[in-house]
């Protein structure tokens, strides 16, 4: 599979982290100065939110905040495919498979359905809606766009993802996890466009030579959402740091020596930003060069996290800014809810 074009698109709402911290004191049963500290500590400077900061204190609750979600997730959604198609210089009615991955709201019809007809996407496009992955989202989604187009490699897919985090911050909770959560996470959509080994285009992306998926059994307790009346609640554990800590090196490593490489041989990653202390013991446990992730922690700087959306944002950055010579390998990585671990080689 080769990438063709891969696009973010970001709300029209952005306020610098001092304005969103400012915001959040009054929405909060929470000390102020805790709540600057752990802003502060995210090393986020801005980020695009779904809606007007005026507007969450009013949100009545659950129903009213998914209804929000739908109809925004729709809007960046539709842009961001669009431009990622006229990137890579496809028509929508090329694209044969649509992968939709969110994990901060629900609808039924999937929202791949309503975005394939706004898109002007052929009415037997295949549509594949994926749900509850989280920050692994991005390169779960990339992964199984590569496993289609390896068995229909004539053929043309998009993957969509699409994460309005800051509508699920709880205003009744002033736990460790929701208060992290105001601070870190922001809201966006990415579009991947990509096309099978036969119909090599000529985008600047690289080429998906394998994926590897790793669940840790026993870390459910790690992230996820627990859905109580008010919608969806963070699930966030300390233990996640020691987890990457104690597991990613080896799986990392294991991967790679199933197509004869070692993590030295590897000088571009593409790792899901997912907060400075992850970062930090990804780099470190990779035994990675000081400025192998920089792109991961401008994104972080920039947007924050933005959970399945982040390692495509990084994607788009490395293309752009970063693009290693021709026939270099590279890894894309993630983590999300599970506990799990999503691995993506790539080569350009």
């Amino acid at each position: 599979m080769w990438i063709q074009a891969v696009r973010t698109v970001l709300p029209d709402h952005r306020y610098r982290q001092e304005r969103i911290t400012e915001a959040v004191q009054a929405l909060l049963p929470a000390d102020p100065e805790a709540l600057r500290r752990f802003h502060t500590a995210t090393g986020v400077t801005g980020r695009n939110l779904a809606l007007p900061l005026e507007r969450y204190g009013r949100l009545g609750g659950f129903g009213e905040a998914n209804d929000a979600y739908i109809d925004v997730a729709l809007e960046l959604g539709e842009r961001a495919v669009k431009a990622a198609l006229e990137e890579a210089g496809l028509a929508p009615g090329e694209v044969d498979l649509i992968v939709f991955c969110s994990s901060t709201g629900v609808a039924t019809p999937s929202l791949d359905s309503r975005l394939a007809q706004r898109a002007g996407l052929r009415p037997d496009v295949k549509r594949l809606p994926l749900f509850g992955l989280g920050c692994a989202g991005g390169a779960a989604g990339l992964a199984r766009l590569h496993d289609y187009l390896r068995g229909w490699p004539d053929q043309a897919g998009l993957l969509v993802c699409v994460e309005l985090c800051s509508l699920t911050v709880q205003r009744d909770d002033g736990s460790t996890a929701n208060l992290i959560a105001s601070g870190l996470f922001g809201d966006g959509a990415a579009a991947v466009a990509a096309v099978g080994e036969e119909r090599r285009g000529h985008g600047p992306g690289p080429r998906v030579v394998a994926t590897k998926s790793r669940l840790y059994p026993g870390t459910r307790h790690v992230m996820g959402w627990q859905v109580g009346e008010y919608g969806l609640r963070l699930v966030l554990s300390p233990d996640l740091v020691d987890l990457v800590e104690a597991r990613l090196a080896g799986d990392v490593a294991a991967f790679l020596a199933e197509h004869g490489l070692r993590v030295g041989e590897v000088r571009s990653w593409i790792c899901h930003p997912g907060g400075p202390r992850v970062i930090e013991t990804i780099s470190r446990v990779l035994g990675l060069p000081e400025d192998a992730l920089e792109l991961t922690w401008r994104s972080l700087r920039a947007v924050g996290n933005l959970s399945s959306v982040s390692v495509l944002n990084v994607l788009q950055r490395t293309i752009a800014h970063r693009r290693p010579p021709p026939g270099e390998p590279a890894v894309l990585l993630a983590l999300g809810p599970g506990f799990a671990a999503e691995l993506v080689l790539l080569r350009w």
